[in-house]
């Protein structure tokens, strides 16, 4: 039997979860990892094989340019543990550092727009973009913003 590829689906709490969970149909069919941030609702999902990053929001600047950084580290660790082929994300913040250290080790990276960008894109989108191995938008307009995306339609 081959063995299945190892893909981490990661993303920031949220509506950027909500429409990563929309792929869990697919989970099944690799050896995942899913990564998200630990919040009260966020650990309700122990069906997944989950692991968590620190819940930060750029609201409260503060305190995130502390949490931004350990998450980096934990990011890496998590990397290094699980060692996937792919990386998978609809973002936000949370998933820019993991796909920067996957880009460094050379594995593909799948990046999601998100589903309310329909008109301009989101930050975590620009910085992913440029070393992104498939990029997604869910609205055609976002081809202006992305002339390298791919129009799959909505995750929904």
């Amino acid at each position: 039997m081959a063995k299945k590829k190892k893909v981490m689906f990661i993303s920031s709490v949220g509506g950027h979860l909500t429409q990563l969970l929309q792929l869990s149909k697919i989970f099944n069919h690799y050896d995942y990892l899913l990564v998200t941030e630990k919040t009260p609702v966020t650990k309700k999902l122990n069906k997944y094989n989950i692991k968590y990053l620190l819940y930060g929001s750029r609201q409260y600047w503060y305190i995130y340019i502390f949490i931004l950084p350990i998450n980096f580290i934990k990011s890496l660790y998590l990397f290094l543990l699980y060692r996937p082929n792919t990386i998978v994300t609809t973002g936000a913040h949370t998933a820019v550092s993991m796909c920067y250290i996957g880009k460094l080790f050379r594995r593909k990276i799948v990046f999601i727009e998100s589903f309310a960008k329909k008109d301009n894109p989101s930050l975590s989108g620009r910085l992913v973009y440029p070393i992104a191995t498939t990029f997604v938008v869910q609205w055609q307009t976002m081809l202006k913003h992305y002339p390298k995306a791919e129009y799959w339609g909505w995750i929904y």
